[in-house]
């Protein structure tokens, strides 16, 4: 476990690089020796600040500028990301191979999609000031189709392996394992927002019945999973504190779902007819703020192990991007909720949320930033 999701001690290297960039490897091309899947959790966690930013109620000059600068980076993240992996497979192909068969790596399979879906949601939201409106359909729609296959198939594939041929323990339950079953969830939300962009008539309403059954793909499983992660928390406690950060992606699912079921809930009308779209609609809201009220329960609950945990020692690794993308959800979800209600209160929350995710950003792209830069993380 600690293999993959905290760096290794770094190794001997020669003198000439032992200085400046990727000082800690022997070779650039170790660059690509080791890329594992979390690594595009590096891209949902900076896309979603930009997603986030673009649907907040609240808007200051610049800010739009600011978010489509952020979503650019994110963009260029995951076409290096994707050229590094493809290196991966193609020079250790037996390590690539390798991470599905790994307990605890098979389960970031999930980031893959969720960056490419956050990718084309913001190309969708932002890069069209760049690109122009009918590209940024077009980008979007290859990248959530891209997006949306590859996270049906992580939704099954991962828990398929872990019920034939993972060994786990009565305290392997965490975070991670929600990662492969959230995408479908990423996928209703971000479907919700090319709904006015598709035809009318059956091609719009197929999209909009195949973005709530992805809904439900997603949810039951990870109320599922949640509950096992309270029972390994009640029953054997937090575990190694490089773990503790995988705590946040509890409200990657919360946050998500609420965002899908206000989106889906406020395009509703372009695809059925009422009582069905008001009924969607008040769904939104309906589930939303129990749901709010449980992520926010929890978001006190991580807070707390955390401080604790930092107060001893975190030791920063990649599962630092936890503190991001779930928050971010957060953020979208409580936005759908204040837009549907009115509530001054909600709209509070939602721009709290978001002070919190720009100062974890911040943080963890710093962190990852410099041991990228002494190539420590490539190790």
């Amino acid at each position: 476990m600690a293999t993959y999701l905290h760096p290794a001690p770094a190794t001997p290297v020669a003198p000439s690089v032992r200085h400046g960039f990727l000082r800690d490897l022997k070779r650039p091309r170790c660059v690509w020796a080791n890329i594992t899947p979390n690594w595009f959790a590096s891209v949902m966690g900076t896309g979603i600040v930009a997603v986030a930013a673009a649907s907040l109620p609240e808007q200051f000059p610049g800010m739009r500028a600011a978010a489509t600068g952020v979503w650019a980076l994110a963009a260029v993240m995951l076409v290096g990301l994707a050229v590094l992996t493809a290196l991966h497979w193609r020079y250790h192909p037996s390590t690539a191979r390798g991470h599905a068969g790994n307990p605890v790596m098979s389960h970031f399979y999930g980031a893959v999609p969720m960056a490419m879906l956050t990718v084309g949601a913001g190309t969708l939201l932002l890069g069209r000031d760049w690109i122009g409106l009918p590209a940024a359909i077009d980008v979007d729609w290859v990248l959530w189709i891209g997006g949306t296959v590859g996270g049906l198939a992580t939704a099954a594939a991962v828990p398929y392996l872990a019920f034939t041929r993972h060994e786990n323990a009565p305290d392997s339950a965490f975070g991670g394992w929600l990662m492969p079953v959230v995408p479908p969830m990423v996928s209703a939300s971000t479907g919700a927002l090319l709904l006015p962009y598709t035809q009318p008539g059956q091609p719009r309403l197929t999209l909009f019945v195949c973005c709530f059954v992805m809904f439900g793909i997603s949810l039951l499983p990870s109320i599922v999973i949640i509950t096992l992660i309270w029972q390994r928390l009640a029953l054997h406690k937090v575990g190694p504190a490089r773990m503790v950060p995988t705590l946040w992606i509890v409200l990657g699912p919360l946050g998500q779902s609420v965002t899908a079921a206000n989106l889906l809930g406020g395009n509703a009308h372009l695809a059925v007819p009422n009582p069905y779209a008001e009924a969607f609609e008040a769904f939104g809201v309906v589930y939303g703020l129990p749901i709010l009220g449980f992520a926010l329960l929890w978001a006190a609950i991580a807070t707390a192990v955390t401080v604790r945990t930092a107060a001893d020692h975190l030791p920063f690794s990649l599962t630092w991007w936890s503190f991001t993308f779930p928050v971010g959800t957060c953020v979208t979800g409580t936005t759908g909720l204040a837009d549907h209600t009115g509530s001054v209160p909600l709209r509070i929350a939602a721009a709290a949320f978001f002070v919190a995710l720009v100062g974890a950003w911040l943080l963890v792209a710093t962190r990852t930033a410099r041991d990228a830069y002494r190539g420590r993380l490539f190790l």
